[in-house]
Formats: structure tokens, C-alpha cells, sequence
């Protein structure tokens, strides 16, 4: 025992402590303000709620600030950085900044609760949170205080207050452990006397972090609640050993600190000054050896037992230990400060570099190019089929793609009839630009000749008969060609549509994996939202113009399907072979009628009728010109009008017989046979028209009118779009509001970094000097 003044004098009552220790607080404040992960001895005070955790931070300061009240301590950690300064009378605390290692004018006593509390409330609403793992550093100068420090920790909880989310006893358990983990970390573990060892609803949290209490300090507060229940020694040595509880390495601290004072009763009041707080903490730790020593039968075995009990004995402990941690520490750290600060230096250089080439017109030029070229690159490897982009992550089904597409239902069917093969798989790029290929052709061929009202193909057939004497052919020629165009015509601009999209969408996945890759070419372009922005409009227009240009092939096909030739040809070598001639039907063709629509192979014997043989006063649209003006003749010479019969006798036109001699007749109706045989013949043309156009002429042309453009013409598009244009118009897509800021932000902040720890490394190196 001889030694131990001149120990705890090596350790921190001499100059190199008191350099060490400011050293460290100097350190500890650059670490929390730029977010250093550096071993800094510590002490973690944790406890539950109600333990004693903050009356025994005050004491430690040496005044009250009525810490409890602010309740700070369910929210934030709290580092106090106690400096002891015999010329500070009256504390100096003040609170770090933020996001700097400086810190903010002095604090008055009263105030402080409020302006932690203020500050905490600000961080977390700004956070979205109740609870927030970044510390709030408070600096403490005063001549009572020792030279420690200490990082307080919320209290335990079993379950979150009114207003608070139900997660905040999870989140501070999750946070404390956190701040517990680092092994440079002292626990100091706090739990009141009256809960027995091995009854502690936290102990097991301790174990977690450290299972063996190899650098856990049990401290078993308001030991004074306790002293009562003991008589004799063997009792009171049995509780101060905790033997069958705890480790035999582990040596609890047994304190008791005085208590506020309820209505009339003992203890102090809450308006006591400073000086009446620390001389009542003396008398607390008084009485208590005195009660052990004259109140206990026998007393207690101080030699074992005494160093470990009162307030007095722990702060000195911990002041002892920490001191000697920060001396076994600092060669490793001074070691450990020097690497920091020259890899932060060297981040410095780049940010300077960076920022340098931001208005460096020819190195970005040349750093756009290369990422131009490389997003059209991995554009057309996509749309080739790219084997090392994972489809269960860009992938999408043929739902996923009619939702995400505009108007991506085919015009005129329904959604639920075109499954096209492999639907449900998730596809991208070539692959699903196929499968669009097959929905659009599933989709043509749920397209039906539609239902034609008979007073339109009147009007068609009489409209040709009158004009050049055309008949049924022509009519259907005109129906099929119509339909053809209003059906097909939407279908083939939706399919360019749902084809622009997947090109579109392999933009957006080369985008994504050039993000995620953080190549070199996108790792300086990356902050220059402006530059991004116009290089996918850059794209999004060569696609649109694709997509024109396609709509206008595809539909100068169906234009050329359907017009008169190409009508004619499909009528000669499939219409006309399959549909009977209404002529023949009616007893002889017209003789204006085009030969083809006679070529047909003679009907079998059950596919034969027999005409009717047409009354006198009646004549048939389509009979010949003879027959036609005997049957007129005979009509009026009966004196009968010409009028339509009924329907069951065929639509026959009747002529009056004024008509009949003045040559004025009425216009025809189509015989009844010549309905269904005009209907008949459009339908299969339509049906042709639909076969040539959907499934021969358009895969075709949207293969090569998509996929060709994108693998030869798409990187000069877009360099000529990107890069043709004046430096100062260029550099506006790198210059734009927020970006240069950001930049200079974020050099300012790692200079800042910088000096902080070089002015830490000095102060080390000197105290390196000094030991």
C-alpha cells in the first residue's frame, strides 16, 4: 500500500495526465463529429430506468442540472467530457456542435437540461425517429469535477410511454448493446440494491457484450435501502461477495447518494446548491461505513469489503482505470491517428481533383463519352440477350408489362384471350421483345370480320353497278379492305408501342447495373443529376422516333396490302376460289363481271339450287340486260307498280310503269343470296389481309425497325445528341444548381475532417513527447 500515492499520482494527478486526458476528450469530440470509428477508452454507464444512472452522472460532475427531469436520457447517449480545473469556481459546460468538433458558447447550470432536451427533439424530428444512436457531446470544465469521461446511455424500459411508438423499448436495448460492443468500452452497469444478482431483468444484456465481465463494473446503487436488512457480519459479507451470483473476478461497488428531500421528510432539497450536493454525497458515504462498522454485529470485513464501497472509492476507481487505458492506449492510437489522417488526406485530394475537373470541359467530355458509350453498349447487349443480367430481378411477365406500358392492352380484345407463350415467365430485352412479337400476333388473330349491316353493302354494290357495272367481288374487295385497315391499323400502332417499351426498359436495367457496378466511368458522373436526366430524354426520343418510323412502315404495309392490286390478287387466288358466285345463281353472269370471280370448281350435287323462276312483272338486280328489260316491259304493262317484296321472296326491285317508259328507274336491292355471298367473300379476304400483313409482313419489319436502328445507329444518336452542342451548353449539364455546392460541400466538410485529426495526431504526438 506503501506505492499507491505515487501510482494514482503517475496516473492522474500530474501534467502528462491531464495532457493525455485532454488529448483523448480532444480525440473523442473529433470522432463523434466526423464519424470515426476510433478504439478511444471509454466508460458506457447502463442501467434500467429508475437505478440511479443519473443521479450518479451528477455526482460525478460535482453539480445538478436536474438531468432527470429532462428526461433526455430515453432518447440520445450523452458523452460528458469532465475536465477537472481547479480555477473553474462555477462550471463551464458547453455542447459540441453537431457536425463539428467545436463547441458552442458555455451553458448556464439551469439551462442545460433544456438545451439538451431542445437539441435531442430537434435531431430525432429531423430523424423521423425516438431514439437516435449519434451522442450529443457536452464538455464540463469545473474544479470539482474529476478528469473523466462518460457516455450515458437511456435506461432500460419494459414498455414505451404514451405517445411513444411500441418499438422504442426494442430500439433503446438494440442502441445500448451497440454502444457496448466496441471492447476498448469500460461497462459500468448499474442495478439497485434491492433487486437480488440473480433476479436482474439486465444482466443478460451484459453477458451478450461481455460474457465473461472481463471490462464490466457492477455498481449496486442505493445501497442505504439495503443496510437495514442486515444484523450480523456473516450476513453483510455474504451480500458484498455476491459469491454464487457473479464471477469471483467481478468486485461490485456498493454506493448510496443522498436523496431528494419529500415533503417534510430527510434527505436534500431539490433548491440545495452545488456545494450542499457534493458535502451531502461525503456524509451519505459517512454514514454508511459508519452503520456497516457500529450497526452490524461484528461489523464487516472492511479489508476486503471497504475499497468497494461509497461514491468516493468509484470515482476514483474509474478515474484510476480510465487514465490507465488512455496511457496503455496512446502509442496504438498515435499509430492508428497517423493512418486516418493520410487516408483522409488522400480523400481530400480526390474531392480537390473532382472538384477541379467539374469545370474541366474536356475530361468530362471524354468521362461522358465513355459512359454513353457503355450504356449503349449494355443497351444492346440486353436487347441481344444478355446471360449475365438476372431476369428474377429485371424480369417482368407479360401482365407486369401490359401495367407498366402505356396502353398496353390491344385495341378491340380482350385482355383475358391473348396469352402468348411463356407469359408467366419473368423476361427482358430480346427475349421479351419476342414475346411481344408472338402477343401481338395471338392478338391479330382474335380479330374477326365484323358484322355488316345490309344497307351497307347496298350501298356499296349498287354504288360499283352503277359506276361500272361491278358487282359482289368489288363490294367484298371494299368491305375486307376497310375493316382490314380499322382493325389492323391500332393493333400495329400498339405493338410498336409495347416494342418501344422493352427497348425503353433496357435503358432502365443498363442504367441500374452501371449504378451498381460504380464503374469508373460512372463513379464521376454519378452527383450530375442534370447530365442523367438529359441522356435518358436523349433516349426515350431515339426510341419515340423508332417507334414513328416503325408506325409508318407497318402501316404503309397494310396500305399496300389493301389497295386495289393486292386486293385483286388475294381475291384471284383465294376468294374466288372457295365463295360461289351469286351470278350463277341467278342464271348467268353479268357480263361486266371480271372473269376471275368465275374461276371456280363446279358445285357437288347437294351444294346445288334450284332458281326461282322470277315472275313476269319482276326483274332481278343482276339478270342481263335483255332479260331485265323483258321482265320491266311485262311490269308495266300489267299496271303495277315497282315496289320491294317482302323479305321471304328475296329482295326483288320492282318498277312502276311510268318509270319503265320514261327509262327512270328506281335503285336495285341486293338479291338476298347476294348478301351473304358479299359477306362471305370479305370475311375470307379479311381473313388473308390479316394472315399477310400480321404474320408475314409486320415480325419482320418491327425486328428490323427496332433492333437494327438500336444496334447501329443508337451510340452516334446519342452522342450527337449529347455531345453536339457549344462547351458552355455542355457544361450546363454539370454546372447545374446543387451540384457544385454538393461538391464544395463535401470537400469543406473532409478538409474540415482533415484538420481535426491532424490537430489530434499533433496533440498525441506531443503527449508521446511528454511520456
Amino acid at each position: 500500500m506503501a506505492g499507491r500515492p505515487s501510482q494514482a499520482q503517475d496516473l492522474f494527478d500530474n501534467p502528462a495526465s491531464r495532457i493525455r486526458y485532454e488529448a483523448y476528450s480532444r480525440l473523442q469530440a473529433a470522432a463523434v463529429a466526423f464519424g470515426e470509428n476510433l478504439p478511444i477508452p471509454e466508460i458506457v454507464a447502463i442501467g434500467g430506468q429508475s437505478d440511479g444512472k443519473s443521479s450518479l452522472l451528477e455526482a460525478f460532475l460535482g453539480f445538478r442540472f436536474n438531468i432527470t427531469s429532462s428526461e433526455m436520457g430515453t432518447r440520445r447517449p450523452l458523452i460528458v467530457q469532465m475536465v477537472h480545473d481547479p480555477a473553474a469556481l462555477e462550471p463551464r459546460c458547453r455542447l459540441q456542435d453537431e457536425d463539428t468538433d467545436e463547441y458552442g458558447p458555455v451553458i448556464p447550470e439551469a439551462a442545460l437540461a433544456e438545451a439538451i432536451r431542445d437539441r435531442t427533439e430537434m435531431h430525432l424530428r429531423k430523424l423521423g425517429t425516438t431514439v437516435s444512436g449519434k451522442p450529443i457531446v457536452m464538455r464540463a470544465e469545473f474544479a470539482c469535477a474529476p478528469n473523466l469521461t462518460i457516455v450515458d446511455t437511456p435506461g432500460f424500459i419494459l414498455k414505451a410511454r404514451k405517445g411513444e411508438a411500441d418499438s422504442t423499448p426494442d430500439d433503446i436495448l438494440a442502441m445500448v448493446k451497440a454502444q457496448c460492443a466496441p471492447p476498448h468500452r469500460l461497462i459500468l452497469f448499474l442495478q439497485q440494491s434491492s433487486v437480488e444478482w440473480c433476479s436482474s431483468l439486465w444482466m443478460h444484456i451484459v453477458q451478450e457484450v461481455d460474457p465473461h465481465f472481463q471490462r464490466t463494473v457492477m455498481v449496486c446503487s442505493k445501497f442505504d435501502n439495503r443496510l437495514k436488512e442486515f444484523s450480523e457480519r456473516w450476513e453483510v459479507d455474504k451480500y458484498l461477495s455476491a459469491s454464487g451470483y457473479l464471477p469471483p473476478s467481478v468486485k461490485p461497488f456498493f454506493v448510496a447518494l443522498p436523496k431528494d428531500r419529500q415533503g417534510g421528510g430527510a434527505g436534500i432539497a431539490s433548491s440545495a446548491t452545488s456545494a450542499e450536493w457534493r458535502r451531502a454525497i461525503q456524509e451519505v458515504d459517512a454514514s454508511v461505513k459508519q452503520h456497516l462498522r457500529g450497526g452490524i454485529e461484528g461489523g464487516f470485513d472492511e479489508e476486503r469489503f471497504g475499497a468497494r464501497i461509497g461514491f468516493g472509492n468509484l470515482r476514483r476507481f474509474l478515474e484510476e482505470e480510465l487514465a490507465r487505458r488512455y496511457r496503455d492506449a496512446a502509442p496504438a492510437t498515435l499509430a492508428l491517428l497517423q493512418e486516418r489522417c493520410e487516408s483522409v488526406a488522400r480523400e481530400l485530394i480526390a474531392a480537390d481533383k473532382k472538384l477541379a475537373e467539374a469545370g474541366d470541359v474536356v475530361s468530362l467530355r471524354r468521362s461522358a463519352i465513355q459512359y454513353v458509350l457503355a450504356i449503349a453498349s449494355r443497351v444492346e447487349a440486353i436487347l441481344e440477350g444478355s446471360p449475365l443480367t438476372d431476369p428474377m430481378q429485371y424480369g417482368w411477365t407479360t401482365e407486369e408489362e401490359r401495367s407498366a406500358a402505356t396502353g398496353g392492352n390491344w385495341p378491340g380484345i380482350a385482355a383475358a384471350t391473348v396469352k402468348p407463350p411463356n407469359a408467366g415467365l419473368r423476361l427482358f430485352g430480346g427475349a421479351a421483345f419476342e414475346r411481344v412479337l408472338q402477343e401481338f400476333q395471338e392478338a391479330a388473330r382474335c380479330l374477326e370480320f365484323p358484322v355488316v349491316q345490309r344497307d351497307r353493302v347496298a350501298n356499296i354494290l349498287l354504288a360499283y353497278k352503277s359506276r361500272n357495272g361491278g358487282g359482289v367481288t368489288k363490294a367484298a374487295e371494299e368491305l375486307a379492305r376497310g375493316a382490314a385497315r380499322e382493325a389492323l391499323g391500332p393493333l400495329l400502332d400498339a405493338a410498336c408501342s409495347r416494342l418501344g417499351a422493352v427497348v425503353k426498359r433496357a435503358y432502365d436495367i443498363s442504367a441500374e447495373q452501371a449504378q451498381l457496378q460504380r464503374g469508373a466511368e460512372y463513379a464521376r458522373l454519378r452527383p450530375y443529376v442534370a447530365f442523367h436526366a438529359a441522356l435518358r430524354s436523349a433516349f426515350q426520343a431515339f426510341v419515340a422516333g423508332l417507334e414513328e418510323r416503325c408506325k409508318g412502315i407497318v402501316r404503309h404495309h397494310l396500305e399496300t396490302t389493301t389497295s386495289e392490286y393486292a386486293i385483286q390478287l388475294l381475291a384471284d387466288s383465294s376468294i374466288a376460289d372457295d365463295v360461289p358466285s351469286v351470278y350463277e345463281s341467278e342464271g348467268g353472269p353479268d357480263e361486266n363481271e371480271p372473269a376471275g370471280a368465275m374461276g371456280r370448281m363446279p358445285f357437288a350435287e347437294t351444294q346445288q339450287t334450284v332458281p326461282e323462276t322470277p315472275s313476269p312483272d319482276v326483274m332481278t338486280v343482276n339478270k342481263p340486260d335483255h332479260l331485265r328489260r323483258a321482265a320491266m316491259a311485262a311490269a308495266a304493262a300489267a299496271g303495277r307498280n315497282v315496289d320491294e317484296d317482302s323479305p321471304g321472296k328475296g329482295r326483288m326491285a320492282k318498277v312502276p310503269r311510268t318509270a319503265a317508259a320514261t327509262g327512270n328507274m328506281g335503285p336495285p336491292a341486293t338479291a338476298g343470296s347476294a348478301y351473304l355471298s358479299v359477306c362471305q367473300q370479305a370475311s375470307r379476304l379479311f381473313g388473308r389481309i390479316r394472315q399477310t400483313v400480321a404474320c408475314q409482313a409486320a415480325p419482320a419489319t418491327l425486328k428490323s425497325a427496332f433492333l437494327e436502328p438500336v444496334a447501329g445507329q443508337l451510340a452516334a444518336e446519342l452522342s450527337v445528341e449529347m455531345f453536339g452542342r457549344k462547351d458552355e451548353d455542355f457544361m450546363g449539364l454539370f454546372t447545374a444548381a446543387g451540384v457544385l455546392s454538393a461538391l464544395e460541400a463535401s470537400r469543406d466538410a473532409l478538409a474540415k475532417r482533415v484538420e481535426g485529426l491532424v490537430r489530434c495526431k499533433n496533440e498525441f504526438q506531443e503527449l508521446a513527447r511528454c511520456l
